[in-house]
């Protein structure tokens, strides 16, 4: 089986879990996290119906984005501030963002560039030292300051659970719907939920997530 019949069967399974979920599949993008594969392989997801793709290193996403200009580019990897001109503009969501000088930056770029850059607030719901993001309690503070950003849009929340252990990946789910639930009486734009992954995506669909972000189960890298 190729790229092109995986990403296909991934698609059929993604709508089967929102079914069995009570959820409509058009409520779920699937990314297609392409970051291990070059261009071929991409083309070969768009064969197989593939429209968003995640890439996390900007050479990367500098490559494909300005070669498959019909796909839909989400930035999923660390922001760098010397990168960042680089990203915004060509991810049309970034995924990343917890840092407020980082936010303040992409403001910057994105004003110059007459565009209102999408994202989204990393979350680190379950405190792994490892992990990226906010903190829950901080998450507040952040929407605050990007409100006051006119070129930056937070348009939800992103967080990666433990690996290996479902039931701690359903708390970190269920806990990022629950704080994104619990902001949108005073932040309405946020929607998005980007949580689950190839070993975890099911559960997060049961947990509410919007995106879900699968790569080895589409190009087996």
């Amino acid at each position: 089986m190729g790229t092109k019949e995986r990403y296909s069967e991934i698609a059929a399974e993604v709508v089967a879990a929102c079914e069995r979920a009570g959820r409509a599949p058009e409520e779920v993008t699937v990314v297609a996290v392409s970051k291990t594969v070059g261009p071929d392989e991409v083309a070969n997801a768009i064969a197989g119906g593939a429209r968003n793709f995640g890439e996390n290193r900007p050479d990367q996403l500098m490559l494909k984005a300005d070669q498959f200009t019909d796909a839909t580019w989400h930035f999923i990897g660390n922001i760098q501030s010397r990168r960042i001109r680089d990203i915004v503009g060509r991810a049309t969501l970034v995924h990343s963002l917890f840092e407020e000088r980082h936010a303040r930056k992409i403001d910057e770029v994105a004003r110059e560039r007459g565009i209102v850059q999408d994202v989204l607030l990393e979350v680190n719901v379950s405190g792994e030292e490892s992990k990226s993001g906010l903190a829950p309690a901080d998450v507040r503070a952040m929407l605050q300051t990007c409100a006051e950003l006119p070129n930056v849009r937070v348009r939800g929340l992103m967080t990666m659970a433990p690996l290996g252990d479902m039931e701690a990946a359903r708390a970190a789910f269920y806990g990022l719907r629950e704080l994104r639930d619990e902001l949108q009486a005073d932040f309405p734009g946020l929607t998005e939920l980007s949580m689950g992954m190839t070993d975890d995506w099911p559960i997060a669909i049961e947990e509410g997530a919007t995106i879900v972000r699968i790569g080895r189960a589409i190009f087996q890298q």
